[in-house]
């Protein structure tokens, strides 16, 4: 079986806390290798991705692995951050660029993901491995396919490790961007990215915002099911289960799912491709 990691997003209510805890603890019984939590940034919010990690590692032992933004920090930010995290044990980052966040007109030290990633080699050296993100379907806000897979290569020439791609439903995309990469002398793992469906319309709004496309054929099967949640479940398993098949017999190094702090969704795909869950541990 492939080696799995799990995205979860920091919660900001209490309802949130419950909601990621009772996640976690049915995911944690699949052995992920480690689990991602997403950027808060901005004000505030900037110490809910550290204590949520935290959190992770000291109530359900996972490998918990923050993600770092550099878009609109400094390199003094950053680089506290980075300590916090280093003295809290974490042996991984997932470095991306980032958006600006809402009200912020400042960009910050830090251009590009590549410069993040350099800034972390320069000041830790190898104690963190250092994943970054790729798009299989393009940045949107890439010029064209062959600029956003230079600016992917210059991630990893600055001393990425690894690679998790944005989700994607069309496998042929996956395997054409990971041949386009060798190509381009880029020898790291890439590992597909994995969005489990759970809500349809929530679906297609990230779907648009982050430029990943939901094809015809299923978009029409998602809109079949409307008002059926429980026939809209099997079909969206049976359809990421699928994806995940294609991609392993392809040579997908692993899976990242996406969880959404959703646990159902996950399991159900997990479980048709073979997955089985711990039962000792509560």
């Amino acid at each position: 079986m492939l080696p799995l990691s799990f995205e979860f997003f920091p919660p900001k209510t209490e309802e949130q806390r419950r909601q990621l805890a009772r996640a976690a603890r049915k995911l944690r019984a699949f052995r992920p290798e480690y689990v991602s939590v997403t950027f808060g940034a901005g004000g505030s919010t900037l110490s809910y991705t550290p204590e949520t990690v935290a959190m992770l590692r000291r109530d359900f032992g996972f490998d918990a692995v923050p993600h770092l933004s550099c878009i609109g920090g400094t390199r003094a930010e950053i680089a506290e951050l980075l300590g916090r995290y280093e003295a809290m044990g974490c042996t991984r980052i997932v470095a991306l660029r980032g958006d600006l966040p809402s009200g912020m007109v400042r960009g910050g030290d830090f251009r590009y993901a590549a410069d993040l990633v350099r800034f972390i080699r320069e000041r830790h050296d190898r104690h963190f491995r250092i994943e970054v993100a790729c798009y299989p379907e393009c940045h949107p806000q890439a010029s064209d396919f062959a600029a956003d897979l230079r600016h992917f290569a210059a991630k990893v020439a600055a001393g990425a490790d690894a690679a998790i791609t944005q989700y994607f439903f069309n496998p042929d995309a996956y395997f054409r961007f990971v041949e386009a990469a060798r190509r381009l002398g880029v020898t790291i793992p890439i590992v597909p990215g994995i969005m489990p469906i759970a809500n349809v319309e929530q679906l297609k709004r990230f779907s648009a915002a982050c430029g990943a496309e939901i094809p015809r054929w299923l978009d029409r099967h998602l809109e079949r099911f409307a008002g059926d949640e429980e026939a809209l479940r099997d079909f969206a398993a049976d359809v990421v289960s699928e994806l995940c098949r294609r991609l392993s017999e392809g040579g997908a190094p692993g899976f990242h799912f996406y969880t959404l702090n959703l646990a159902r969704p996950t399991i159900a795909v997990l479980e048709r491709l073979g997955y089985l869950p711990l039962r000792a541990i509560g």
